[in-house]
């Protein structure tokens, strides 16, 4: 973490992470991780899927939700989680870092479960939507067949200004907020 510039509004220590976009596939654990990375920084978390289906899970119109994420990474600072290649470009834009979450199918379909487990089904006030179909899980067995490459030509394309973290395992991210947390302590 050293080397990094100061941060703008977060703990001292910490590197400067004002508008991070976390991606991967659904079971990933973006939203956990969006959660325990904008306690240590200061962050608000906005779920896109929150943002892309109401309550009924029918979904906003591709335009409109365009709109609300160029509404959203014009603030100073943000987090944002969710994939939505589709409108990538828009949070890349802004971003000064994106952490993308290439976790196996295996452990993907395990976060899906566990979730099922935790929240039973629904969709609930913290952004978390709890919905198994077999196209979901479809979704998450072709992730990195069909949809890793098309997120990695669009930070290839939009995203070569961006500090790019990718973890390929649950361990890797927690040793990732670890740092964080041993770099906000007061040194000796």
């Amino acid at each position: 973490m050293s080397g990094w510039p100061p941060p703008t509004g977060a703990q001292p220590g910490l590197p400067s992470m004002d508008r991070i976009a976390i991606i991967g596939c659904g079971g990933s654990g973006k939203t956990v991780l969006a959660r325990r990375l904008a306690d240590r920084l200061g962050l608000t978390v906005t779920n896109l899927d929150a943002l892309f289906y109401d309550e009924g899970w029918n979904a906003l119109p591709q335009d409109k939700f365009a709109a609300l994420q160029h509404e959203l990474v014009a603030a100073e600072r943000w987090l944002i989680e969710g994939n939505y290649a589709s409108t990538l470009p828009i949070r890349l834009a802004r971003a000064d870092t994106v952490i993308f979450l290439d976790l196996p199918a295996r452990t993907c379909l395990w976060g899906i479960a566990q979730r099922r487990w935790r929240y039973r089904g629904g969709q609930h006030a913290d952004g978390v939507y709890d919905r198994i179909t077999w196209s979901f899980v479809k979704y998450i067995l072709g992730y990195r067949r069909t949809m890793r490459p098309r997120v990695t030509k669009l930070l290839a394309e939009h995203g070569r200004h961006v500090r790019y973290l990718q973890f390929t395992s649950r361990r890797r991210a927690n040793q990732f907020l670890h740092q964080l947390d041993t770099a906000a302590q007061p040194g000796p």
